[in-house]
């Protein structure tokens, strides 16, 4: 009795410091995190009373390879729409705030410094066992497209040194931990490197000269010469936050919106009501292959016509205008000969289709008020901005320019070749999407994406944020018939795998990646991903684990969709409606795999009936499967 006493006297408090520690509890009472401060800053988390993981040092240095000797002047206990946190107002100009959530822990620098503030390092030394778990985007360095896999091994597996992109995802005493960072302002990217037993944070210096990596690349670079530090900014502002998502049950992870809810709103006054989302006809991926046409297919007018039409006959909201419109990649205000763009912008605004423009950052950096002020005069509604690669604090400013510029001319913004989101679109929501994901379209070239992978993706990469995976591969294969093409790509797993990844992978802009001529042969699944929105107003997680499945319901005004895929082995899976309303009764309409959807993976089975909340459906999920549902309620 006197135990849980003095817990309800400590839950009242949020913060018990005793003797230079600091401590903090989840509204729940679930989690409780020490911070402490004797000279050096270090903290720990508990679950349940047992702890899962620490920081064994947390620094920021403003001084070359010179750690602070840190004294706390003054805590104050904060509390927030969900959280309780704390404030330690430390010398040096400095203060730490952490705040801890019933999904999450994060913590923060705040500087209050006159002058500007240079910053060598920031020091961040996570402390798990040998025995936990880890899905690790293993790479090679900071110049990265972020699109490695998730291996998923122990910490004890790990080389010493190994090296890593964020988001990552640690398995540790009943808890995921997924690694993160959030509202991400004029400051590099956060990487990671397991290093004498700690997962450390590693960060880019500034680029001070760089040049390209071939004598004729027009994308790719390599830094000549770094700055010593890696930020140089004001000296009164917050640094990014270091987020810890938390959840006991892996599958709540598809509904952790920290990222988002951490990172700041638009800076100034902005109308962002004209930002639509919406899927997208896309040409690349299909390599513009279409077959019973009265033209030859290629980069010219009448294959985007043809583009546009199918668009317009499936309600799709825009076309992307890959690669190779322009006349060269790097001279963005002229039209590739047999490309009459203007026309093609025009023909979409009558048929109620925005064209979305592809262009290298690149150009688009060194002129960016000429291209952009271009682009929305033609009447282009978006760019998708493509091959940054880089992540330091100097390309980090780059988004944040593009988006706010893009803003200015209503223009929506697409990020490929591009780091993990971290916030940014919450100040500029005409960002509807970032890759940052070995997605869909390295079936064009490997092997290496498997169900396994697809079902890691929503509790590690898509968790941070939209991801531009570029779904709704037609050519569905085991991994037996699968085989590399250029220009037909196949995709592992079953249809309705394919399908479902529509509800199950959030991105307010979703790309059809296959060519038209696939979609046309095959209407019914045509017509059911189109019925998919992008955007949601509710999303509760069903079920799922990373590498083994997912499975998530989502709520678009009155109706609700269901989005399931499957590993790499075969279940039954009891799909639940206890998240519709008491006293609704809806009309289902689902696609799933057919009882031999292992040997013809294109094969599905469609159907309709009616659930109401409490109902059960069983259904059998095959190598790579699916279930995808659509539910509209059925008025009196």
């Amino acid at each position: 009795m006197r135990r849980f006493a003095s817990f309800l006297l400590a839950m009242s408090l949020w913060i018990v410091t005793w003797a230079g520690s600091y401590t903090i509890f989840s509204p729940d009472g679930q989690y409780k995190a020490t911070v402490r401060v004797d000279g050096q800053i270090s903290w720990l988390l508990y679950y349940r009373g047992d702890k899962v993981m620490s920081a064994q040092k947390i620094d920021i240095l403003f001084a070359r390879d010179k750690s602070n000797h840190w004294t706390v002047k003054k805590d104050v206990k904060v509390q927030g729409n969900g959280y309780y946190g704390l404030v330690l107002y430390l010398n040096k100009g400095f203060a730490l705030e952490m705040v801890l959530y019933n999904n999450g822990l994060a913590y923060r620098w705040k500087s209050d410094r006159r002058d500007s503030l240079t910053v060598y390092n920031e020091v961040l030394d996570m402390a798990f066992t040998p025995d936990d778990e880890v899905f690790f985007p293993g790479d090679k360095g900071f110049i990265s497209h972020q699109e490695r896999i998730y291996e998923h091994v122990r910490f004890g597996e790990l080389k010493d040194g190994a090296f890593a992109y964020t988001p990552v995802l640690v398995r540790t005493k009943g808890l995921s931990i997924l690694v993160a960072e959030a509202d991400l302002h004029d400051y590099p990217h956060m990487f990671v490197q397991y290093k004498d037993g700690l997962l450390k944070a590693v960060f880019p210096k500034v680029p001070l000269e760089l040049r390209p990596a071939t004598l004729r690349s027009d994308r790719n670079q390599v830094v000549v010469k770094e700055a010593p530090y890696i930020a140089r900014t004001a000296g009164k502002r917050t640094l990014p936050w270091r987020l810890f998502m938390l959840a006991p049950e892996e599958k709540d992870l598809m509904a952790n919106d920290l990222v988002w809810q951490l990172s700041s709103p638009t800076p100034m006054p902005m109308d962002f009501s004209w930002v639509k989302p919406g899927k997208v006809a896309w040409d690349w991926w299909n390599a513009r292959q279409l077959e019973g046409v009265d033209f030859e297919p290629g980069i010219n007018t009448e294959t985007y016509k043809f583009y546009i039409d199918f668009a317009a006959q499936f309600g799709l909201e825009y076309v992307i205008f890959d690669e190779g419109w322009s006349r060269t990649t790097w001279d963005l205000l002229h039209f590739r000969p047999g490309m009459d763009v203007k026309y093609l912008i025009d023909y979409g605004r009558r048929k109620n289709v925005g064209i979305i423009l592809w262009t290298l950052w690149g150009p688009l950096d060194q002129d960016m008020e000429q291209v952009l002020d271009s682009f929305a005069a033609w009447g282009a509604v978006g760019i998708k901005v493509d091959f940054m690669q880089r992540a330091d604090q100097k390309m980090v400013n780059f988004y944040e320019r593009v988006a706010r510029e893009a803003a200015k001319r209503q223009l929506v913004v697409d990020f490929h070749g591009s780091f993990s989101p971290a916030g940014l679109r919450r100040a500029y929501p005409n960002i509807l999407s970032y890759e940052g994901v070995r997605g869909a379209e390295n079936n064009k070239w490997s092997k290496s994406i498997t169900p396994a992978h697809n079902v890691t993706l929503p509790f590690t990469r898509n968790a941070v944020g939209p991801m531009d995976y570029t779904p709704g591969g037609m050519l569905n294969t085991t991994k037996d018939q699968f085989i590399i093409s250029w220009k037909h790509p196949r995709v592992m797993g079953t249809r309705a795998h394919q399908i479902a990844m529509y509800v199950v992978y959030y991105s307010p802009l979703q790309m059809l990646a296959d060519s038209p001529t696939n979609y046309l042969r095959n209407r019914r699944s045509t017509e059911f991903i189109s019925a998919i929105p992008t955007v949601w107003d509710e999303t509760v997680p069903l079920a799922g684990r990373a590498g083994e499945m997912a499975a998530v319901a989502r709520r678009n005004g009155q109706n609700w969709y269901i989005g399931v895929i499957n590993g790499e082995t075969p279940r039954p899976f009891t799909v639940t409606f206890d998240f519709l309303p008491e006293g609704q009764m809806y009309e289902m309409e689902y696609m799933v795999d057919a009882p031999d959807s292992d040997v013809n993976p294109t094969h599905y089975d469609y159907a309709r009936q009616m659930v109401t909340r409490g109902d059960r459906m069983d259904i059998y999920l095959q190598w790579g499967g699916g279930f995808a549902a659509i539910l509209r309620p059925v008025q009196d």
